[in-house]
C-alpha cells in the first residue's frame, strides 16, 4: 500500500499525544493521554520516563486506530517533545535509573549560583546562547550522577545514557538501536556549542558529564531509524525532530527571518526567528537554535516564562475555584479587567527577562470584595503581561514585531488573546489549527518523506482563524503594566 500519511508525537509537560495527518497535513484522529506530576519537595518537579513512555505507545496505537490507518501507509513519524527534562538511563536494558527531572525543576539553584560566582557565566552564554540555570539540562544531568549510587561510576564506564524526551523516545521506539538528537534539542543542554555545531568539552568538563553519555546530534530533518517490531507503527521511518518550541515555530510557518510566534502551553514561549544570525540579548532573552536543516543552521531569540497554562491548573486541582480552563473566558468576561489585584504565578521562579530561581507565587491587592472571578481573571492577565515582558525586551533587543502568532491550548481563549494584544499594543493572530506544536513535527515527517518539498511550502497550507487588534488606550496599558512590574519587584529573591 502507498504511504499517504504522516504521524506525530506530541510528548509534553503533562500529556502525551499521537495525531495522524493524511497527505495534505490535515489531521485525521487523534489520542492523548495525561500522566501525573511527581513533586518530591518544594520546587522540585519530576516524571516518571517509564509512564511517558507506556502513555506513547498507547496513544500512538489508539490515533492509528482511530484513523483506521496501518502501518503501511505511514511515509514517517516526527517527534517534539518537552525539551530539556533529563532523563538517565542503563544502556543494557534502557531503565531509567532515576525519575526524569523536569524543565521546571530548581533543585540545582545553588549549583548554578555556584558556577555563576566563579565566573563561568559568560564562557557558558558565549557557546551555547543560554544562562547558568537549573531550567536547562546539565545540572541536572550532574544531579543524577551525584546522587544516585553508583551512578557517577557507571556513567564513566559508559554504562549510562542521557537523554532529552526525544532521545530517550527515540532510544525505545528503535529498540535501543539509535542514541540520537536533533540540534534544537542539543542547544538547550548547556553542554552544545551552537557555533561550532558540537558537544564542547570545556562545557562536559565544568559540569561533570562524560561525553559517553552523550547522544548523536542529527539535523532536524534526518533518518532517525525505524520503529521496532512489536510497537505501533512497526518499521515505520522516523523522519524528524525538534524541541516543541521549535516545531511550534515551524508549524506556526516561522520558517523566514523576523517571523515571531508565542505558544501557551504549561508555560509560554516566545521565539523570533533571527535567520543566520546568533543574535545576543543585552535583556537576559536566549539564543538558540530555531532548526538545522541540510547542515545550515536557523537561530532564534527566547523568552521562556514557566508557568502559563499551569497556572490555571493551579486554579482548578490546587485552589478549587475553577472548574475547568476554558471556563475562564467567560468568568473573565463578567468580571472585566482587574486592575487592583495582581496574581504573580512564579511557581517555579521567574523565567525571562527575570531569571529569579528564588521568586515564588503571590497573589497582591487583595481586598474584602476580592473573590475567585477577580483570582482567575487576574491569573490570565498576568500570563499576558509576562508575554509582554518577553515582547518588549525582544523590541530593546532590535526585534520589534508587528504581529505575534499565538497557538496552544490558551490560544482559544479569545478575552485572553484580546487583552493580549492589548497590553502588547500588537496585532495577535490565531491561525485555524492551533496545535502548531505537532503540526511541526508532522511537517519535518512529511519533508523527509518527500511528501512536501521543503519547510517553505508550510505557508500553503497555514490559514488565519482570527486576528485581534489593539483597542486599549495607552495610558491604561502603562498603568496595567507598571502595576504588573512593582507586583514582580515584590516577589523577586523570597526564599
Amino acid at each position: 500500500m502507498s504511504a499517504t500519511h504522516v504521524l506525530a508525537i506530541d510528548q509534553g509537560t503533562s500529556s502525551s499525544r499521537a495525531i495522524v495527518y493524511d497527505a495534505q497535513l490535515a489531521p485525521v484522529a487523534a489520542a492523548q493521554k495525561e500522566f501525573p506530576q511527581v513533586y518530591p519537595r518544594s520546587g522540585w518537579v519530576e516524571h516518571d520516563a517509564d509512564v511517558i513512555w507506556d502513555g506513547v505507545v498507547d496513544v500512538l496505537a489508539e490515533a492509528l486506530a482511530r484513523a483506521n490507518v496501518p502501518a503501511g501507509d505511514l511515509a514517517a513519524v516526527g517527534i517534539t517533545n518537552q525539551r530539556e527534562t533529563t532523563v538517565v538511563w542503563d544502556r543494557a536494558d534502557g531503565r531509567p535509573i532515576h525519575n526524569a527531572i523536569v524543565w521546571q525543576d530548581r533543585r540545582t539553584a545553588s549549583h548554578c549560583e555556584r558556577l555563576e560566582a566563579e565566573g563561568a557565566g559568560a564562557h557558558v552564554a558565549r557557546l551555547t546562547g543560554l544562562r547558568l540555570d537549573p531550567y536547562f539540562s546539565a545540572t541536572k544531568i550532574a544531579w543524577l550522577l551525584d546522587n544516585v549510587d553508583g551512578a557517577r561510576a557507571r556513567a564513566e564506564r559508559g554504562e549510562l545514557a542521557f537523554g532529552t524526551i526525544d532521545t530517550f523516545l527515540l532510544w525505545r521506539l528503535t529498540g535501543g538501536r539509535v542514541h540520537a538528537t536533533d540540534a534544537t534539542n542539543a542547544s538547550r543542554t548547556l553542554l552544545y556549542d551552537i557555533h561550532a555545531q558540537r558537544w564542547d568539552e570545556s562545557l562536559l568538563d565544568l559540569f561533570g558529564v562524560p561525553e559517553s553519555m552523550l547522544p548523536e546530534v542529527r539535523d532536524c530533518i534526518a533518518p532517525f531509524g525505524t520503529i521496532d517490531a512489536g510497537l505501533p507503527a512497526a518499521g515505520v521511518m522516523i523522519g524528524g525532530i525538534a524541541g516543541d518550541q521549535q516545531a511550534a515555530l515551524i508549524g506556526q510557518a516561522g520558517v523566514d527571518e523576523g517571523t515571531i510566534k508565542s505558544t501557551f502551553g504549561t508555560g509560554c514561549f516566545v521565539i523570533a526567528n533571527t535567520g543566520t544570525r546568533a543574535l545576543a540579548s543585552s535583556h537576559q532573552l536566549l539564543t538558540t537554535i530555531a532548526s538545522r536543516f541540510d547542515g545550515t543552521v536557523t537561530y532564534g531569540l527566547e523568552g521562556s516564562v514557566f508557568v502559563a497554562g499551569s497556572a490555571l491548573q493551579w486554579l482548578r486541582d490546587a485552589l478549587g475555584i475553577l472548574d475547568a480552563a476554558p471556563d475562564s473566558e467567560a468568568i473573565a468576561r463578567r468580571t472585566g479587567i482587574v486592575e487592583d489585584v495582581v496574581v504573580v504565578p512564579a511557581f517555579a521562579g521567574l523565567g525571562a527577562p527575570w531569571w529569579d530561581p528564588h521568586a515564588r507565587g503571590a497573589v497582591l491587592g487583595l481586598t474584602r470584595g476580592t473573590g475567585r472571578d477577580e483570582i482567575i481573571t487576574a491569573t490570565l492577565q498576568a500570563i499576558a503581561y509576562q508575554t509582554a515582558d518577553l515582547v518588549r525586551a525582544m523590541a530593546d533587543d532590535g526585534i520589534r514585531p508587528a504581529l505575534l502568532r499565538v497557538d496552544g491550548g490558551m490560544a482559544a481563549n479569545d478575552w485572553f488573546l484580546q487583552f493580549l494584544a492589548d497590553v502588547l499594543g500588537i496585532v495577535v493572530e490565531r491561525p485555524t489549527n492551533v496545535e502548531s506544536t505537532v503540526l511541526g513535527a508532522a511537517c519535518l515527517a512529511a519533508v523527509q518523506a518527500g511528501m512536501l518539498g521543503s519547510l517553505a511550502d508550510v505557508a500553503s497550507i497555514w490559514t488565519s482563524d482570527r486576528r485581534f487588534e489593539p483597542r486599549m488606550p495607552a495610558d491604561q496599558r502603562t498603568a496595567l503594566l507598571a502595576g504588573w512590574t512593582e507586583a514582580v519587584s515584590r516577589v523577586r529573591g523570597s526564599r
